[in-house]
């Protein structure tokens, strides 16, 4: 797909991978909104790529229904959806001798798991009936996982479920909506240099960049959205989970 002139839709793209995928596209020609909580950045990334952004928590079905419907009106329907928007809550399951609580488990469940189906069926109705290209394509749609879906580390258990839940999600989703002409995808990164990984311990981050074989460092926010943009250019990319880690695999802590 060409992304020059399309509408692309980022959640989570006020901050971290969402804001680097937002402003590259938005450097390739697409018209970019911008589906954040966080109001204030969010407009102002939009400001400075010309595009447009919409306070929305995607765990919430009527105020994402509305975002889609704004979007739609404003921009026209969307050709490209970024899932970025999520969370990530270290809590072991024993804890000082205590069974885990159930409420920061289902927030990240409902952010990353729930939050990401929102958004999709949204933006696969409204891509449905777009004019298709050449190769019959309508629509190309990538979803956020992680390698802790595969190597979760002592604490990751509600992230890593939710990230492997995303994982199996795509493909399925890829087979059905094949259809109608859209591809589905997702991109599971290591560690990247976003807010989320900014609040680990230093010598957490400095012994985690140090296991990664090469190059050996934290992934830059641009790389995750130059892979993005391949993928939406790649016709044959579809169903795929794509590791982005620097051949990194996570040991137990």
């Amino acid at each position: 797909m060409d992304i020059k002139g399309t509408v692309a839709v980022i959640t989570g793209g006020a901050s971290g991978l969402g804001e680097a995928t937002a402003r590259r596209l938005a450097r390739l020609g697409a018209r970019v909104a911008i589906v954040d909580l966080q109001s204030a950045r969010g407009q102002s990334v939009a400001a400075d790529i010309g595009g447009l952004a919409i306070e929305c928590d995607v765990r919430d079905d009527e105020a994402t229904e509305a975002a889609f419907r704004q979007i739609v009106e404003i921009l026209g329907a969307p050709s490209i959806l970024v899932n970025c928007a999520g969370i990530a809550t270290a809590e072991k399951i024993i804890r000082k001798g205590r069974a885990a609580t159930m409420e920061r488990f289902r927030r990240v469940i409902d952010t990353n798991l729930f939050g990401t189906f929102n958004s999709l069926r949204l933006a696969a109705e409204a891509m449905k009936d777009r004019e298709h290209n050449a190769d019959g394509e309508r629509g190309v749609i990538i979803n956020t996982a992680s390698i802790a879906a595969y190597e979760g580390q002592v604490g990751q258990s509600a992230y890593a479920a939710s990230k492997g839940a995303v994982i199996s999600l795509t493909l399925p989703a890829a087979r059905e909506l094949a259809d109608y002409g859209i591809r589905v995808n997702a991109i599971a990164p290591g560690p990247f240099t976003t807010p989320m990984v900014a609040r680990l311990p230093i010598e957490a981050k400095a012994n985690q960049a140090a296991s990664i074989p090469f190059p050996p460092r934290f992934g830059y926010p641009d790389e995750f959205a130059r892979l993005v943009g391949q993928i939406i250019e790649n016709p044959m990319l579809n169903g795929e989970t794509i590791r982005l880690d620097g051949a990194l695999r996570m040991t137990t802590v």
